[in-house]
């Protein structure tokens, strides 16, 4: 009865990212269904491997992390693990063929996360960024070309760039949380203390010209995907339009968010957008 154990995993992905975000959960639904249950999976392994790092403080991270990176380790090399989400993540890694590389520059990234409080230099900034948000964009481009290299290549470089947004947004958005709740800050030759409107100015800048660079790429992906990522940019970006009109003090003091009912509206126009074809 292996089928039924694995639709079992399959079942706890998707209730992961049902659980943990609304937001990816919805753009995830947009997917056509031959490709929504491996992003289940991707977002599945990753969400639990960020939430060993910053969620389980009363336990010792270190341990547990070091005990999920030896069952991935295993369940990537036999094709099967009892725990159910890297059951399902196996599977899509070696259905998608997503180059060992990935997995392993993700992991760096999370296992920073347990020790490393502040990113210095823009080489060390890019680095995380590269491990904790390029290569998902570039596991989730893989599952959305269904083995086409050539189309993979021709996008790679626009996944990361929309995978490096996606995740610059979020440390802009939790600030606060990771300053005064984890004390870590992402954002290299920035004060956090002092955070001034020039300084945010420069960050959402570099974020606008991933978004930009993302946004060509999503106008090229396979039908099958291109109105799910779509859904996830228009999200996003209507994040980073609220973080731009936020005063630098209320960002640092306060979670910005998008309420559940602009969530719904954002689907409703995406969805115009694309029947319309202005996202061609």
């Amino acid at each position: 009865m292996k089928a039924l154990f694995d639709t079992v995993s399959y079942n706890c992905s998707k209730i992961v990212t049902k659980s943990y975000s609304t937001s990816f959960s919805m753009a995830t639904k947009m997917l056509s269904k031959s490709i929504r249950q491996d992003i289940y999976n991707i977002y599945g392994f990753v969400r639990f491997a960020d939430e060993i790092v910053d969620s389980f403080h009363n336990y010792n991270k270190e341990a547990l992390f070091n005990s999920f990176s030896i069952d991935l380790e295993r369940a990537l090399q036999d094709k099967i693990s009892l725990n159910p989400i890297l059951n399902a993540f196996q599977y899509t890694y070696h259905k998608s063929n997503i180059d060992k590389h990935m997995v392993d520059s993700f992991m760096k990234s999370m296992r920073l996360d347990l020790h490393k409080k502040t990113y210095l230099t823009d080489k060390e900034y890019k680095e995380y960024i590269y491990g904790s948000a390029d290569v998902i964009g570039l596991m989730c481009l893989k599952v959305f070309v269904q083995g086409n290299q050539t189309k993979y290549d021709e996008l790679k470089e626009c996944a990361m760039s929309l995978g490096s947004a996606f995740q610059k947004v979020n440390f802009l958005r939790d600030l606060k949380a990771d300053y005064e709740q984890l004390e870590r800050t992402y954002f290299p030759n920035t004060d956090l203390k002092n955070l001034d409107e020039a300084s945010k100015i420069n960050i959402i800048k570099d974020i606008e010209s991933d978004f930009e660079k993302g946004l060509d790429g999503i106008k090229r992906l396979p039908i099958e995907a291109k109105f799910g990522v779509f859904m996830a940019y228009r999200y996003y970006s209507k994040l980073l339009e609220k973080l731009k009109k936020t005063p630098a003090l209320e960002i640092k003091n306060a979670r910005i968010r998008v309420p559940n009912y602009k969530k719904v509206e954002l689907l409703t126009r995406s969805y115009v957008k694309y029947q319309l074809n202005l996202i061609q």
